[in-house]
Formats: C-alpha cells, sequence, structure tokens
C-alpha cells in the first residue's frame, strides 16, 4: 500500500475516516483558507480507511528511499468531528510514528517548514501543549 507522493513542497494529508463526505469537504477547505496557497496534496483513497500508524510506518519503510514520505498528516475520525479540524502528523522518517495534533489554523506553518526542511518534525513535536496539540510557539 505505497503512499501516494505529495506535490512540490506541499504535505501528504491523508483522509482515513470515511463516514462523512461533507466533513472531509470542510477539512479541505479549513485548510486551504488557512493559508495564502495550498499546502496540502489531499489524498481520499478508500484504501486507507482506518489505516494505523504502524502500517504506513512498515509501507514507508519498505519504499525505495527516493520515493518516501517523510511526514504526512492524517484526516482522521478526531478530524472530522472536531470543529478546528485537528489533523494528526506523523513523522515517518526521524522518529518514526512520532505524532502530534495540528489544528487547521496552525498548518499552514507546520507544512510550509516541514516541507522546505526549515524546521524539523520534533521542532513542532517539542511544543505541544498538554493535550498534545501544536499551538504556534510560545513568543514570550
Amino acid at each position: 500500500m505505497p503512499l501516494p507522493q505529495p506535490d512540490d513542497l506541499t504535505s501528504l494529508v491523508l483522509r482515513t475516516d470515511f463516514g462523512d463526505d461533507d466533513a472531509w469537504d470542510a477539512v479541505r477547505a479549513a485548510l486551504d483558507e488557512a493559508g495564502d496557497h495550498s499546502l496540502a496534496t489531499y489524498a481520499n483513497e478508500p484504501r486507507f480507511a482506518g489505516v494505523e500508524v504502524r502500517v504506513l510506518l512498515d509501507e514507508e519503510a519498505a519504499a525505495d528511499e527516493d520515493h518516501r514520505v517523510i511526514h504526512l498528516f492524517l484526516a482522521d475520525a478526531t478530524t472530522m468531528k472536531d470543529p478546528a479540524r485537528p489533523l494528526l502528523a506523523v513523522d515517518l522518517w526521524d522518529e518514526p510514528g512520532r505524532t502530534f495534533r495540528v489544528p487547521a489554523r496552525w498548518f499552514p506553518d507546520v507544512s510550509a517548514n516541514l516541507s522546505i526542511a526549515n524546521m524539523d518534525f520534533a521542532e513542532f513535536a517539542d511544543s505541544v501543549d498538554g493535550s498534545g496539540t501544536y499551538r504556534g510557539f510560545d513568543e514570550d
């Protein structure tokens, strides 16, 4: 089950919950409205329904290094139900399996910086709140 390849300088947003098409449309709209330009490559493939992070890690570990995805964002049941549309960010490269939540509002910051390798996944993951959600860097 190889992962779809994201477009240049975008992040892969993989739909894993297929219970509500309107919610998926709302997730995409929230992500697209959060930034000045699209930062997402959307994958809406039912074969990924309910897929677990471990399965994605195994698939990427077996992929040719030139075609590996190094991070992705899952649009899972939590994403579909929560009005903030928090995606599950997944590291597939440095610390495979490490995750954190990122609401649509913060997606452009995370996606852009990861896509151009300006920041590492850990920098965002280390800055989450008590719920495991990234809500920007505290400037204080």
